[in-house]
């Protein structure tokens, strides 16, 4: 019992002081998939990959998939349309790489990205994050794993193939992934775990009984302990050392 209310003093303590820090993060996400019927882009050069992926939207709830078999094709159809609500995109297609997709697409205003790729490599997979991915699953992954990693990213969250998570983190750090994760305080643990669910700073605030302002503050803590104020960058490092799940 002792121990209890020592950790519960402790987090007390831990919300006091962060609510007395500047902030530097604000950056709420909200989930498409609060919202049933959302549209979708899907970019791969293989029909069967494209046709099983579109067909698996439209089982989750979409209500608008485009193809496109090319980079060129993909960009004309986004023009056309503007953002949509998510784009599932190979990496190798035939006239480029998926990487510049991904950077127009980010630079288009489109929130959620998730790769679809054969490439497990680490510079794949860190590429794919720092070009502006949300998502990075594996075409050899089952289709349980695709679908929960595509609903993880419409919810607002980030999403690795837990094949690929470690090769995510230890890409982003350049070195030990443990420096930094084992400095965090139980607080900011439970924050993490519910930024990687893709909640909101409000969101979590409710959660934890916290203002918004105090979960920004320990996101904050959070980011100059890791040495990352990138969400999925915080996330990557948390799960490859196993501090959340």
């Amino acid at each position: 019992m002792g121990l209890l209310v020592a950790i519960v003093d402790m987090s007390k303590v831990e919300d006091a002081v962060a609510a007395g820090l500047e902030s530097a993060l604000d950056i709420p996400v909200q989930g498409a998939g609060e919202n049933p019927g959302f549209s979708a882009m899907v970019v791969d050069d293989h029909p069967l990959v494209r046709e099983s992926m579109v067909n698996r939207l439209k089982m989750m709830g979409a209500r608008e998939v485009v193809e496109a078999a090319t980079i060129g094709e993909a960009r004309a159809r986004a023009n056309v349309s503007g953002p949509r609500e998510l784009c599932v995109l190979d990496l190798g297609l035939p006239d480029g790489s998926g990487l510049d997709l991904l950077a127009d697409l980010r630079s288009a205003g489109w929130q959620r990205l998730v790769v679809l790729s054969a490439a497990d490599d680490p510079y794949s997979v860190r590429a794919a994050f720092v070009a502006g991915a949300q998502g990075y699953l594996l075409k050899s992954a089952s289709p349980v794993v695709v679908a929960d990693g595509v609903r993880r990213v419409l919810d607002g969250g980030v999403y690795a193939d837990p094949s690929v998570a470690s090769l995510l983190a230890a890409g982003l750090r350049g070195g030990p992934v443990d420096t930094g994760v084992s400095e965090l305080s139980q607080r900011e643990v439970e924050v993490l775990r519910l930024v990687a669910d893709g909640q909101s700073n409000k969101q979590i605030g409710d959660e934890l009984g916290l203002s918004a302002l105090t979960v920004k503050s320990h996101l904050a803590r959070i980011a100059r302990k890791l040495g990352t104020g990138d969400r999925a960058e915080m996330v990557a490092l948390a799960m490859r050392a196993g501090v959340i799940r």
